[in-house]
């Protein structure tokens, strides 16, 4: 049947979303064993031909049935049950760049945590220390403060004189800083305390006004972002410790029956969060309570939510990526993705590309997929030596990741933008 199929002359015509590399509509006659190197430059020749690259070749990806193609055209059709007679759509979209490793930042033990904001990296570890470095490698602070390992940071605000941000460690707290930018110094303004076991994780809000924090007791708690502390806790209360006031949250949520792995915002009322219990919960943060319950079959270890897909990812422990829409109705996995050999970590959506999301995992490895290509990543992104635990992505093309071998890694795609 293969045979047969690969032997074929197809009728196809290209479309694109991408107006500036919009070829005639006509359809062409193509061998069915081409793949997306002769696609490529058959849709280079055609954008010569009509003078709209006059430039240097543009490498292309291409949509066939709604997935990449990654194959033959006929060895795609043929999985897909798809018609070699009828004249067959190629949506061709230009592709994202392979990002290149940039620079390699040690650290004194394991790189737990890490998010960037513009110019800069924040990244935690398990020497109990959170860092500040320029996106083009510079070390800036090491900064002291948790007694046991930072779990998670997130940057809260930032503008040219200071910069804020908060982290979570194992030592049950999570604490609010304010970075001093010209003096290059930074004070602990806030201690948060809660939970009765170690924060795993935290998210700031879109607003900036509240952040999350999840823990292995299994709580999640919501806390005002605000330095001073004048609004949140009564004036008996305040205190003047070491590290700042020591603030109660504004809410906790229980509902979890196992550790919480992460947490979102998905609107300035709604969080969703991970579960070692296999849960997906969504909360109401006004009224305290769960909105939508979802149940997976293995523990989760990380989600992800993009307000531009409107799109769920989880990591679990089962090397599986699984893509969620939460408008749905029914709980049933849109995508899986395979590829990982071990257990998925992370995974964070691109802030710019709707259909790009990073992944890292215990198998050593980070890879940059595409949501229409859910066996074979875009890229692996190689280079660390041990299990990777954390991974972000930068406005629009730089990449990074932390590992177990201490170390944080920087890679960036050149020329990368955003949606077209």
């Amino acid at each position: 049947m293969s045979k047969e199929i690969a032997e074929v002359q197809l009728q196809v015509r290209f479309v694109t979303k991408q107006e500036q590399y919009a070829v005639p509509d006509s359809p062409y006659a193509i061998q069915s064993n081409f793949q997306s190197t002769e696609l490529n430059t058959l849709i280079n020749a055609l954008l010569k031909e009509n003078n709209v690259s006059s430039q240097k070749s543009v490498e292309f990806d291409f949509l066939v049935c709604g997935e990449l193609l990654c194959t033959s055209l006929s060895e795609h059709l043929q999985e897909k049950g798809a018609s070699t007679e009828e004249t067959l759509e190629i949506e061709y979209i230009e592709r994202f760049p392979a990002p290149s490793p940039q620079d390699c930042l040690m650290h004194d033990d394991w790189v737990s945590a890490v998010q960037t904001n513009k110019n800069w990296i924040l990244s935690g570890s398990y020497d109990n220390s959170i860092h500040i470095w320029s996106t083009k490698g510079q070390h800036k602070l090491a900064i002291p403060g948790h007694t046991s390992p930072v779990k998670a940071v997130a940057w809260v605000s930032f503008n040219e004189d200071q910069g804020v941000f908060v982290s979570g460690s194992h030592d049950q707290s999570a604490m609010l800083w304010v970075w001093n930018v010209k003096n290059n110094s930074v004070d602990c303004v806030v201690t948060c305390r809660s939970h009765e076991k170690g924060v795993e994780c935290l998210a700031v809000s879109a607003d900036t006004l509240r952040f999350a924090t999840g823990s292995w007791d299994t709580n999640i708690s919501l806390w005002s972002t605000s330095p001073s502390d004048e609004e949140n806790v009564p004036a008996k209360k305040r205190s003047k410790p070491d590290h700042g006031n020591t603030r109660n949250p504004l809410v906790t949520l229980k509902g979890h029956r196992e550790a919480v792995s992460a947490v979102q915002w998905l609107d300035f009322n709604t969080v969703i969060s991970s579960g070692w219990d296999h849960l997906l919960k969504l909360w109401d943060c006004e009224l305290g309570g769960i909105k939508q319950e979802i149940a997976t079959n293995r523990a989760l270890l990380d989600v992800d939510w993009s307000p531009l897909s409107n799109s769920i990812i989880t990591a679990s422990a089962d090397r599986y990526i699984r893509l969620y829409d939460p408008r749905s109705t029914d709980s049933i996995v849109k995508t899986t993705f395979t590829s990982h050999t071990g257990w998925v970590q992370s995974v964070r959506w691109s802030k710019t590309r709707d259909t790009l999301f990073l992944s890292a995992g215990y198998d050593g490895q980070v890879k940059l997929w595409e949501t229409r290509s859910p066996r074979t990543p875009l890229y692996d992104l190689s280079g660390h030596e041990d299990k990777v635990l954390c991974c972000d992505w930068s406005n629009p093309s730089l990449l990074v990741s932390g590992s177990c071998d201490n170390t944080l890694r920087i890679f960036k795609a050149k020329n990368a933008v955003g949606n077209a």
